[in-house]
Protein backbone atom coordinates (compact mmCIF):
# COMPACT_ATOMS: atom_id res chain seq x y z
CA UNK A 1 0.00 0.00 0.00
CA UNK A 2 1.30 3.92 -0.83
CA UNK A 3 1.38 5.90 1.96
CA UNK A 4 -1.18 8.16 2.66
CA UNK A 5 -0.76 12.26 2.26
CA UNK A 6 -3.00 14.46 3.44
CA UNK A 7 -3.75 18.46 2.11
CA UNK A 8 -6.54 20.29 3.60
CA UNK A 9 -9.04 21.37 1.14
CA UNK A 10 -10.47 24.53 3.03
CA UNK A 11 -11.67 22.86 6.43
CA UNK A 12 -14.45 20.83 5.07
CA UNK A 13 -12.27 18.43 3.30
CA UNK A 14 -8.83 16.64 3.15
CA UNK A 15 -7.31 15.23 -0.48
CA UNK A 16 -6.21 11.56 0.26
CA UNK A 17 -4.83 9.17 -2.01
CA UNK A 18 -5.88 5.90 -1.95
CA UNK A 19 -6.46 2.91 -3.76
CA UNK A 20 -9.77 2.27 -6.13
CA UNK A 21 -10.51 -1.58 -6.23
CA UNK A 22 -13.18 -2.49 -9.11
CA UNK A 23 -13.75 -5.43 -10.83
CA UNK A 24 -11.39 -5.34 -13.61
CA UNK A 25 -8.87 -2.58 -12.56
CA UNK A 26 -6.96 -1.32 -9.07
CA UNK A 27 -6.02 2.51 -9.15
CA UNK A 28 -4.48 4.94 -7.31
CA UNK A 29 -6.00 8.49 -7.25
CA UNK A 30 -6.86 11.24 -4.89
CA UNK A 31 -9.89 11.33 -2.49
CA UNK A 32 -11.52 13.72 -0.96
CA UNK A 33 -12.35 12.83 2.96
CA UNK A 34 -14.86 14.62 5.58
CA UNK A 35 -12.53 16.55 7.62
CA UNK A 36 -13.55 15.25 11.60
CA UNK A 37 -12.43 17.53 14.42
CA UNK A 38 -12.95 18.10 18.24
CA UNK A 39 -14.47 21.24 18.89
CA UNK A 40 -14.85 22.70 22.36
CA UNK A 41 -17.01 24.59 23.45
CA UNK A 42 -16.86 27.00 26.85
CA UNK A 43 -19.53 29.08 28.63
CA UNK A 44 -18.08 32.19 30.25
CA UNK A 45 -14.23 30.25 29.99
CA UNK A 46 -14.93 26.88 31.34
CA UNK A 47 -15.51 24.24 29.27
CA UNK A 48 -18.66 22.27 28.97
CA UNK A 49 -19.06 19.87 26.29
CA UNK A 50 -16.00 18.33 23.19
CA UNK A 51 -18.55 17.58 20.12
CA UNK A 52 -16.97 15.99 16.95
CA UNK A 53 -17.96 18.12 14.43
CA UNK A 54 -16.80 19.27 10.83
CA UNK A 55 -15.22 22.56 11.35
CA UNK A 56 -16.82 25.71 9.88
CA UNK A 57 -19.47 27.88 11.21
CA UNK A 58 -18.64 26.65 14.81
CA UNK A 59 -19.85 29.89 16.69
CA UNK A 60 -23.10 29.17 14.91
CA UNK A 61 -22.77 25.01 16.41
CA UNK A 62 -22.00 26.15 19.76
CA UNK A 63 -25.05 28.42 20.12
CA UNK A 64 -27.45 25.98 18.85
CA UNK A 65 -26.00 23.31 21.28
CA UNK A 66 -26.32 25.59 24.38
CA UNK A 67 -29.91 26.55 23.06
CA UNK A 68 -31.21 23.29 21.62
CA UNK A 69 -29.94 21.33 25.07
CA UNK A 70 -31.84 23.96 27.02
CA UNK A 71 -28.56 25.31 28.68
CA UNK A 72 -29.30 29.30 27.57
CA UNK A 73 -32.17 31.27 26.06
CA UNK A 74 -31.04 33.45 23.14
CA UNK A 75 -31.80 36.77 25.68
CA UNK A 76 -28.51 35.07 27.94
CA UNK A 77 -26.16 35.05 25.36
CA UNK A 78 -23.54 38.26 25.81
CA UNK A 79 -21.06 37.55 22.70
CA UNK A 80 -19.11 34.35 21.20
CA UNK A 81 -15.82 34.36 20.65
CA UNK A 82 -13.21 31.94 18.35
CA UNK A 83 -10.68 31.54 20.79
CA UNK A 84 -8.65 29.24 17.92
CA UNK A 85 -9.55 26.96 15.29
CA UNK A 86 -11.25 23.84 17.95
CA UNK A 87 -12.64 25.86 20.51
CA UNK A 88 -15.36 28.59 20.94
CA UNK A 89 -15.99 30.71 23.91
CA UNK A 90 -19.81 31.94 24.52
CA UNK A 91 -20.05 34.61 27.14
CA UNK A 92 -23.57 34.11 28.99
CA UNK A 93 -25.62 36.47 31.57
CA UNK A 94 -24.88 35.25 34.67
CA UNK A 95 -23.71 32.21 35.52
CA UNK A 96 -22.51 29.08 33.80
CA UNK A 97 -24.90 26.86 33.16
CA UNK A 98 -24.87 23.95 36.09
CA UNK A 99 -24.18 21.41 33.51
CA UNK A 100 -21.67 18.56 33.38
CA UNK A 101 -19.13 18.36 31.14
CA UNK A 102 -19.99 15.74 28.56
CA UNK A 103 -19.01 14.32 24.96
CA UNK A 104 -20.84 14.18 22.05
CA UNK A 105 -19.87 12.02 18.52
CA UNK A 106 -20.67 12.94 15.50
CA UNK A 107 -23.18 10.12 15.17
CA UNK A 108 -24.86 10.73 17.96
CA UNK A 109 -25.54 13.88 20.15
CA UNK A 110 -26.78 11.57 22.78
CA UNK A 111 -24.12 10.36 24.57
CA UNK A 112 -23.28 11.03 28.31
CA UNK A 113 -26.96 11.71 29.34
CA UNK A 114 -28.19 10.26 32.38
CA UNK A 115 -31.34 9.25 31.18
CA UNK A 116 -34.20 10.03 28.68
CA UNK A 117 -36.04 12.13 30.85
CA UNK A 118 -33.19 14.41 30.97
CA UNK A 119 -32.99 15.41 27.68
CA UNK A 120 -36.91 15.81 27.55
CA UNK A 121 -35.52 19.57 27.48
CA UNK A 122 -38.59 22.56 28.41
CA UNK A 123 -38.72 24.49 25.26
CA UNK A 124 -39.81 28.44 25.55
CA UNK A 125 -41.63 27.76 22.11
CA UNK A 126 -45.25 25.71 21.55
CA UNK A 127 -45.07 24.54 18.25
CA UNK A 128 -48.46 23.25 18.65
CA UNK A 129 -49.93 27.04 18.57
CA UNK A 130 -48.08 27.27 15.30
CA UNK A 131 -50.81 26.29 12.77
CA UNK A 132 -49.31 27.52 9.33
CA UNK A 133 -50.58 24.85 7.10
CA UNK A 134 -47.76 22.83 4.83
CA UNK A 135 -48.19 22.95 0.95
CA UNK A 136 -47.51 19.09 0.51
CA UNK A 137 -46.88 19.68 -3.36
CA UNK A 138 -43.98 21.97 -1.70
CA UNK A 139 -43.16 19.55 0.98
CA UNK A 140 -42.10 16.59 -1.75
CA UNK A 141 -39.64 19.20 -3.22
CA UNK A 142 -37.73 19.87 -0.62
CA UNK A 143 -35.09 17.11 -0.09
CA UNK A 144 -33.92 17.70 -3.83
CA UNK A 145 -34.12 21.31 -3.04
CA UNK A 146 -31.39 20.50 -0.04
CA UNK A 147 -29.67 18.21 -2.09
CA UNK A 148 -29.05 20.45 -4.75
CA UNK A 149 -27.33 23.09 -1.82
CA UNK A 150 -25.07 20.34 -0.67
CA UNK A 151 -21.54 21.49 -1.76
CA UNK A 152 -19.61 19.52 1.30
CA UNK A 153 -21.84 16.16 -0.01
CA UNK A 154 -20.51 16.81 -3.79
CA UNK A 155 -16.92 16.91 -2.75
CA UNK A 156 -16.79 14.46 0.07
CA UNK A 157 -20.07 11.52 0.10
CA UNK A 158 -19.57 11.77 3.87
CA UNK A 159 -21.12 15.07 5.13
CA UNK A 160 -25.63 15.07 6.28
CA UNK A 161 -27.56 18.22 5.66
CA UNK A 162 -29.74 20.22 7.04
CA UNK A 163 -32.43 23.18 6.07
CA UNK A 164 -34.72 25.17 7.40
CA UNK A 165 -37.41 26.64 4.88
CA UNK A 166 -40.41 28.94 4.56
CA UNK A 167 -42.56 27.83 1.88
CA UNK A 168 -40.24 26.70 -1.06
CA UNK A 169 -37.75 29.44 0.21
CA UNK A 170 -34.74 27.56 1.86
CA UNK A 171 -33.65 30.29 4.69
CA UNK A 172 -30.45 28.46 5.71
CA UNK A 173 -28.52 25.45 5.12
CA UNK A 174 -25.59 23.86 7.04
CA UNK A 175 -23.33 20.55 6.33
CA UNK A 176 -21.67 18.38 9.14
CA UNK A 177 -20.32 14.59 9.76
CA UNK A 178 -22.78 14.78 12.08
CA UNK A 179 -26.84 15.63 12.04
CA UNK A 180 -27.50 17.04 14.99
CA UNK A 181 -24.09 19.46 14.56
CA UNK A 182 -25.83 20.33 10.97
CA UNK A 183 -29.05 21.43 13.10
CA UNK A 184 -27.20 22.92 15.84
CA UNK A 185 -25.64 25.33 13.02
CA UNK A 186 -28.83 26.15 11.76
CA UNK A 187 -29.81 27.06 15.35
CA UNK A 188 -27.35 29.30 16.04
CA UNK A 189 -27.65 31.24 12.94
CA UNK A 190 -31.02 31.85 13.70
CA UNK A 191 -30.00 32.83 17.21
CA UNK A 192 -27.29 35.18 15.74
CA UNK A 193 -30.15 36.73 13.14
CA UNK A 194 -32.20 36.92 15.38
CA UNK A 195 -35.14 34.65 13.82
CA UNK A 196 -35.92 32.37 16.75
CA UNK A 197 -38.70 31.20 16.93
CA UNK A 198 -38.67 29.85 13.24
CA UNK A 199 -42.30 29.79 13.15
CA UNK A 200 -43.97 28.58 9.92
CA UNK A 201 -40.93 26.28 8.58
CA UNK A 202 -40.32 22.90 7.99
CA UNK A 203 -36.73 21.34 9.12
CA UNK A 204 -35.75 19.01 6.18
CA UNK A 205 -32.84 16.68 6.72
CA UNK A 206 -30.73 13.86 4.67
CA UNK A 207 -31.00 11.23 6.99
CA UNK A 208 -33.17 9.96 9.70
CA UNK A 209 -35.72 11.75 12.02
CA UNK A 210 -34.24 10.96 15.63
CA UNK A 211 -35.52 11.59 19.22
CA UNK A 212 -32.41 14.32 19.64
CA UNK A 213 -33.59 16.05 16.32
CA UNK A 214 -37.27 16.46 17.06
CA UNK A 215 -36.30 17.90 20.15
CA UNK A 216 -33.90 19.99 18.87
CA UNK A 217 -36.19 21.33 16.28
CA UNK A 218 -39.18 21.81 19.27
CA UNK A 219 -36.29 24.30 20.82
CA UNK A 220 -36.37 26.21 18.11
CA UNK A 221 -39.97 26.88 17.80
CA UNK A 222 -39.92 24.50 14.24
CA UNK A 223 -43.43 23.00 13.76
CA UNK A 224 -42.53 20.55 11.24
CA UNK A 225 -39.89 17.73 10.65
CA UNK A 226 -39.13 16.16 6.93
CA UNK A 227 -36.69 13.68 6.69
CA UNK A 228 -35.49 11.43 3.40
CA UNK A 229 -35.19 7.98 6.16
CA UNK A 230 -36.79 6.76 8.97
CA UNK A 231 -37.71 8.20 12.58
CA UNK A 232 -36.94 6.21 15.71
CA UNK A 233 -40.35 5.36 17.81
CA UNK A 234 -39.63 8.03 20.35
CA UNK A 235 -39.16 10.35 17.94
CA UNK A 236 -42.73 10.11 16.76
CA UNK A 237 -43.62 9.96 20.33
CA UNK A 238 -42.29 13.51 20.98
CA UNK A 239 -43.51 14.80 18.10
CA UNK A 240 -47.30 13.73 18.70
CA UNK A 241 -47.10 15.11 22.34
CA UNK A 242 -45.83 18.09 21.47
CA UNK A 243 -47.87 19.09 18.36
CA UNK A 244 -45.12 19.15 15.81
CA UNK A 245 -45.52 17.45 12.17
CA UNK A 246 -43.42 14.72 11.65
CA UNK A 247 -42.87 13.24 7.92
CA UNK A 248 -40.40 9.91 6.99
CA UNK A 249 -39.16 8.19 4.11
CA UNK A 250 -39.88 11.87 2.27
CA UNK A 251 -38.81 10.45 -1.29
CA UNK A 252 -40.44 11.86 -4.63
CA UNK A 253 -43.56 12.38 -4.48
CA UNK A 254 -44.68 9.84 -1.72
CA UNK A 255 -44.21 10.21 2.06
CA UNK A 256 -45.06 8.47 5.74
CA UNK A 257 -46.67 10.72 8.54
CA UNK A 258 -46.05 10.01 11.68
CA UNK A 259 -47.44 12.88 13.47
CA UNK A 260 -49.11 16.41 12.86
CA UNK A 261 -51.27 14.94 9.54
CA UNK A 262 -53.83 17.93 9.86
CA UNK A 263 -50.98 20.73 9.06
CA UNK A 264 -50.59 19.34 5.80
CA UNK A 265 -52.88 19.85 2.40
CA UNK A 266 -52.68 15.97 2.01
Amino acid sequence: MTACHAEVVGRTAVRRRITRVDADSVVERPDALAVEEPLEIRVNGEPISVTMRTPGDDIDLALGFLISEGLARPADIRSATNCDDNVVDISLVGETPKQRNFYTTSSCGLCGKDSIDAVRTTTSYDVNQDRAPIDTSTLVTLPDKLRGAQRGFDRTGGLHAAGVFRGDQMLCLREDVGRHNAVDKLIGWAVQHDKLPLTGTVLQVSGRASFELVQKALMAGIPALAAVSAPTSLAAELATESGMTLVGFLRGASYNIYAGADRLSV
